[in-house]
């Protein structure tokens, strides 16, 4: 059970209205999670006499990119089935699928990175994937605008390993790795990565000058140990894989927090009809499921002489406020040929985290009244 107040407002780098976050807004609108943004990065762009070329291609369907296999893809397949957007898939050999709800949209069934690729070159509109896959494939390219940046699965961060052994035995920071006398032109450090673009920059941006990258998709645990590297740059999870092999992460060296995000592009939301329609339908469904997935609903009926005394004594605990407030009604019993309401029933939306301490103080007020 949530409640959602949607706030449209303008994006200040073009007219057009998106759902915001920002904590600017007005008082008596109710911040929720999604946010719009845009890259600060500029992406490279066709300019003839004087104009930017932001036409996308010709095609009347809008387009969605989804993860095609793995977690990430079961996930997301999940979480859009939840709010009621189920993917159909009439072919399972086929990478094209649909959403019945929308009759205008092509749902493509991508690798990530491709997902990514083909949002930047305008052969996508929208796409779900890894917050670190539109950093590392994106580039900056400030045509993707992150729509929803926390659909709270597929957590994790992208972070630079090194060995806990050897000359690695005693550094601790990034800081003191950058530090190290031993890496000279002639003897850089060696880090293997799968992430070509984020690593390199990172490094740059944290002054380690004398580097040099070698590219693996998998199994870059086992580099430092085999004397291909010196260190990783991988994503991270629970960190156990790293530590079965030896392997610490450092202070300072996380790149990047990682998690689901809902991506588009910005070319298509101004330009292609339906896109910005079927945003607005996807995000009011993503954040009402999201919030209301933390909410449980808690009743109660308690002995009270008005509405307006029971709902103070509820106020007066701290985890019973719920979301705006209690709600509570009259609970009517026929007594001696006459109607009245001595009870009264309490509805309170409890997050997850606070239920047992909601539950313990709601317990707590109504022995009181059980003798009266």
């Amino acid at each position: 059970m949530a409640v959602v107040q949607m706030n449209f407002l303008q994006c200040p780098s073009f007219s057009i209205s998106y759902f915001s976050s920002s904590p600017s807004t007005a008082n008596n609108r109710v911040p929720v999670k999604f946010t719009v943004s845009c890259s600060s990065v500029a992406s490279p762009v066709t300019v003839v006499n004087g104009n930017v070329d932001k036409s996308p291609s010709e095609r009347n369907e809008v387009r969605l990119g989804l993860p095609s296999k793995g977690r990430m893809a079961t996930d997301t397949l999940e979480l859009l089935k939840d709010c009621q957007l189920s993917v159909r898939q009439v072919n399972p050999r086929q990478y094209v699928a649909e959403i019945p709800l929308f009759s205008n949209l092509e749902v493509w069934l991508q690798r990530p990175k491709d997902i990514v690729r083909k949002l930047v070159s305008g052969d996508l509109d929208l796409g779900i994937v890894g917050l670190d896959t539109v950093a590392e494939y994106g580039q900056g390219n400030e045509d993707l605008i992150l729509v929803h940046d926390a659909l709270e699965y597929g957590d994790c961060h992208l972070s630079l390993a090194i060995p806990k052994y050897g000359i690695f035995e005693n550094i601790n920071s990034l800081k003191e790795l950058a530090q190290m006398p031993q890496w000279t032109p002639e003897r850089p450090l060696r880090v293997a990565t799968g992430f070509t673009y984020l690593a390199p920059k990172f490094m740059k941006d944290n002054g380690l000058k004398h580097v040099t990258f070698s590219t693996a998709d998998g199994a870059l645990e086992a580099a430092p140990a085999m004397g291909i590297a010196d260190a990783i740059v991988d994503l991270v999870s629970s960190g156990t894989t790293l530590r079965e092999n030896n392997l610490k992460e450092i202070e300072g060296g996380v790149i990047l927090e990682s998690q689901a995000v809902l991506v588009a592009s910005r070319k298509s939301l101004i330009q292609r009809k339906g896109v910005l329609d079927i945003t607005h339908e996807m995000l009011e469904r993503l954040e009402a499921h999201l919030r209301a997935a933390d909410q449980f609903m808690v009743t109660a009926n308690m002995r009270g002489s008005s509405a307006e005394e029971v709902a103070e004594r509820i106020l007066s605990q701290t985890s019973l406020s719920g979301l705006q407030g209690p709600t509570v009604s009259p609970v009517f019993v026929k007594r001696n040929g006459k109607v009245m309401a001595d009870y009264y029933a309490i509805v309170i939306c409890a997050p997850k985290k606070e239920l047992y301490k909601s539950v313990q103080q709601l317990r707590a007020l109504l022995p009181l009244h059980y003798d009266k």
